[in-house]
This record gives structure tokens, C-alpha cells and sequence, in this order.
């Protein structure tokens, strides 16, 4: 039997988080179920997930001080559940890690279609660096199979929204992208009108991660007044 995959559910609703666990379960998924902040880091330590539903206003501890600590040592998808719906939340929510943002009351279906999209980017395959479909650049190699980034040689690891801009903008070196383009190739969905947070903390965040100077940025170049694009050329 295939494994299943393991997700913590974490709310402190006690009827949507009983809905959840067993919405889930149904759909084949191996499910765990925390109620507050604290609950959530040792459900994590202890259970391993491959994906945590974590709501944003919990008790003891919110969820994107959870999300924080959780990033200090893993790259766990997190999709985030929040009563707001405001951009500055959705911001927040990148800025400490979190792979998708959903608002209540959410529909079931689009949960699951958003966990499965979520767990497709970021499962990972057995390969070596130099198989599959790989792109290498002065200093930076990127493996779209295996979802593996080396910097000067250093393996590297990114969220998977971090990767799926990278290999976006990667894949078209010198085209300039608008950030609705961004958030449409990697969202796959229409995030609101504004935009602007969402796109500049996720870049942010992927500079941090690949670039010798952050500030002065040589690999993702800003283009004033209109987007990003990536500046390296193909070796």
C-alpha cells in the first residue's frame, strides 16, 4: 500500500478542527491535530508531517511565531487559515515562511485542491544534481526534477514558492516580469489588486537565500516600476 501522506491540522475550533481531520482522512490522508501554538511545535517534533493547515490567531502561541520556528530548522510546507483576509496578513505569512494563505470560510474542495498543489511542488525525487532537467549558471545550478539548488557549490534550501519563482524567472534570463505575472505563474491564481507586499517580501526571501549581497542584488534585479528579472546568463 502506498504511503500516505501526514498532515497536522491545526485550529482551535474544536468543530472545524474535527471537520478537517476527518475531511482529510477521507481523502486518503494520514491526519494529527493540534488546538494551539505550543501544541503544534511538539505534534511537529513528534509526528513529522508532510504538511501543516495552520491557523493564523491561535492560543498560547499565533501561527506565524509557529511558522517561525518551524522554518529555524525545516522547510515543511505550511498553508496558512485566517479569519482576515487582508494583504498585510497574506504578507506576513510569506515573510515567516508559510507556501499558500487561505481565508474563512473557505470551501473544503478548494483546501484540498491547494494541499495537493502544495505537496506536487514540494515533493523531491531521488536524483543526482546532474540528471534530469537542470540549469547551471556562474555560481548557481538549479534541478527542476529533484527541486535542488546549489550556491557556489553549497546545496541550498528553498520553500517551495522560493523555488518556483526561481525557476521562473531562471528559465527566461533577461524577460521582465510584472508581479501579477509572478503571482499568476506561481500562485496559479489571482492574489488581489495589491500585490506589491506579497511579491517584494517573497523575493526578499529568495536573495537572502542565493545572492553574496542581498542589498546589491546581481542574480533577481529589480526592474523600478515594473517587475523582476533574472540577470545571470546560462553557462
Amino acid at each position: 500500500m502506498m504511503n500516505r501522506k501526514k498532515i497536522l491540522v491545526a485550529d482551535d475550533e474544536p468543530k472545524l478542527l474535527k471537520f478537517l481531520s476527518g475531511f482529510l482522512e477521507r481523502e486518503g490522508f494520514e491526519v494529527a491535530a493540534a488546538m494551539d501554538g505550543w501544541d503544534v511545535i511538539d505534534k511537529y517534533i513528534s509526528y513529522k508531517p508532510d504538511l501543516i493547515v495552520l491557523d493564523v490567531m491561535m492560543p498560547k502561541m499565533d501561527g506565524f511565531e509557529v511558522c517561525r520556528r518551524i522554518r529555524q530548522e525545516s522547510n515543511v510546507p505550511v498553508i496558512f487559515l485566517s479569519a482576515r483576509g487582508e494583504t498585510m496578513d497574506r504578507v506576513m505569512g510569506l515573510t515567516f515562511g508559510s507556501d499558500d494563505y487561505l481565508t474563512k470560510p473557505f470551501d473544503s474542495a478548494e483546501l484540498l485542491l491547494r494541499i495537493r498543489a502544495v505537496l506536487r511542488r514540494a515533493e523531491t525525487k531521488p536524483l543526482g544534481i546532474n540528471q534530469g532537467y537542470t540549469i547551471s549558471f556562474p555560481g548557481l545550478i538549479i534541478n527542476r526534477n529533484s527541486r535542488v539548488v546549489e550556491v557556489d557549490g553549497r546545496e541550498t534550501e528553498l520553500t517551495a514558492r522560493e523555488f518556483d519563482l526561481l525557476w521562473l524567472l531562471a528559465g527566461h534570463p533577461n524577460q521582465v516580469f510584472t508581479r501579477n505575472q509572478i503571482l499568476y505563474q506561481v500562485w496559479g491564481e489571482d492574489y488581489g489588486e495589491d500585490t506589491t507586499g506579497v511579491i517584494t517580501t517573497l523575493v526578499k526571501r529568495l536573495r537572502e537565500k542565493i545572492e553574496d549581497d542581498p542589498a546589491k542584488p546581481v542574480i533577481i534585479k529589480t526592474i523600478r516600476g515594473v517587475g523582476y528579472k533574472f540577470g545571470l546568463k546560462p553557462c
